[in-house]
């Protein structure tokens, strides 16, 4: 009696509602609720029912059907649970999946999650990151009523004077303008696009593992070619200017922006940086770890590939970080605290203990080179570093292990090809001018 009741119910049934005929096949039990799990269709047509029966039937036995009824938000959030990340990979991921993924696919269930529409979804942020309709219409700033256009004046700082802030001209003051602007549509680059398509694959593989589903439909959707990387350094000319305009600047920033252009540290790593990882008279930096800013609290980490390493720099850098070590002890002295050794270099504090905020250098780098209209951000420094030490004749090898790239040098050659074959060519001349011709 009771293998009957199973086969009938695993046919599944045919019932009328109204005008249309509705299908149900019982597909075991749900592995996330715990609930049974059906199959369902429905047509108008009760021949067409039949046929969406035997379909449903067929998939059951075959075992090609989804075994839950999760969508893909609930899947992407139990493998974010589950998976080891670093805390910023980790949020990166978040912030993906809350802008693009959730609003689109975050409610579809496993089993409507196709390879066609994930490819759809591609198409349409390769289109347009903004997934619009094509339609004009004013980007907000804020939500809720306000001004869509606002005037930030530029203030001194401390507290405002008892009678307010005097009058003056927003034009010589440099008073930033801020609106709400008409959309323009932005097509999302494609190695966008490959990272959350890399959240999706990752999600739906976790969800095959854990029985959810029988295929993994991201491994069959196409994705965006990589782009070929393509790194756009400052030209000499321009790294003499952001140095110094740097140095008129601020002489703690010009050194900054220095030991950037010296060493190709990472952000991160630059801001990490303490007294302790310094030898000058070796001439040495030894970077040890990342400074980052996650969900709004600073952190410290291991380095991108997990490894210390350790730098020459020359000596008219050593005598520029003797300097700044001077002004750091000047400093201490003044406020009636004695200088230590696990002080950061870069510090907005008096006494450095506690690193530059990340995004405050970027958009600070950003603001000099649109002054000096100069096309450049802080990343391009690293850029510079290395472009300037292949196209010298430096080893590659060498190279890679300055900026800490993996892999023996294969990640440099990829991202530095052309400046690579640069050297090589020089190579060649210099072995031709070494070289006398038989007569």
């Amino acid at each position: 009696m009771g293998s009957a009741s199973r086969s009938r119910r695993q046919q599944g049934s045919i019932r009328r509602r109204g005008n249309s005929f509705q299908v149900s096949v019982y597909a075991g039990d749900d592995p996330v609720t715990g609930r049974r799990h059906y199959l369902t269709g429905s047509s108008t047509d009760e021949a067409e029912a039949k046929r969406i029966l035997r379909r449903l039937v067929a998939q059951v036995t075959e075992q090609r059907h989804s075994k839950t009824r999760a969508d893909l938000r609930t899947t992407i959030e139990a493998w974010l649970g589950t998976h080891e990340l670093e805390d910023t990979t980790r949020e990166t991921y978040l912030g993906y999946a809350d802008r693009h993924i959730y609003p689109v696919l975050g409610a579809e269930p496993l089993g409507r999650v196709t390879p066609h529409a994930l490819e759809r979804f591609y198409a349409e942020l390769r289109r347009c990151g903004a997934r619009c309709d094509g339609r004009p219409f004013v980007e907000h700033r804020v939500e809720g009523p306000h001004e869509c256009r606002e005037v930030r004046h530029k203030r001194p700082p401390g507290r405002p004077p008892a009678g307010g802030y005097p009058a003056h001209d927003c034009t010589k003051t440099g008073c930033t303008v801020v609106e709400c602007r008409s959309h323009t549509c932005r097509p999302m680059a494609a190695a966008t696009v490959r990272k959350i398509h890399f959240i999706i694959r990752g999600a739906l593989a976790a969800a095959l593992r854990w029985g959810w589903i029988n295929s993994n439909p991201a491994e069959l959707a196409r994705i965006p070619k990589a782009p070929a990387p393509d790194p756009d350094p400052p030209t000499s000319v321009e790294a003499a200017a952001l140095i110094a305009a740097a140095w008129a600047e601020d002489v703690e920033w010009g050194t900054l922006v220095w030991v950037v252009m010296v060493t190709g540290l990472r952000r991160a790593e630059l801001l990490a940086l303490r007294w302790t990882d310094v030898e000058l008279d070796a001439g040495t930096l030894t970077i040890r770890r990342n400074h980052v800013r996650v969900t709004g609290r600073s952190i410290e980490k291991d380095t991108k590939t997990h490894r210390s390493r350790r730098i020459a720099v020359d000596d008219a850098t050593v005598e520029v970080l003797r300097e700044h070590r001077a002004r750091y002890e000047e400093r201490c002295r003044a406020v009636g605290t004695e200088p230590t050794p696990s002080a950061y270099l870069f510090s907005y504090s008096p006494t450095n203990d506690r690193p530059c905020d990340p995004s405050g250098i970027t958009h600070r780098y950003g603001r000099m080179c649109t002054r000096l209209e100069i096309s450049s951000h802080l990343h391009a420094l690293r850029h510079y570093s290395a472009t300037e030490l292949l196209s010298a004749g430096v080893d590659l090898r060498a190279v890679a292990g300055r900026l800490g790239h993996g892999g023996g040098g294969a990640t440099t050659l990829r991202v530095y090809a052309a400046w690579v074959a640069e050297g090589d060519e020089r190579a060649a001349e210099i072995l031709g001018r070494g070289m006398r011709r038989p007569s």
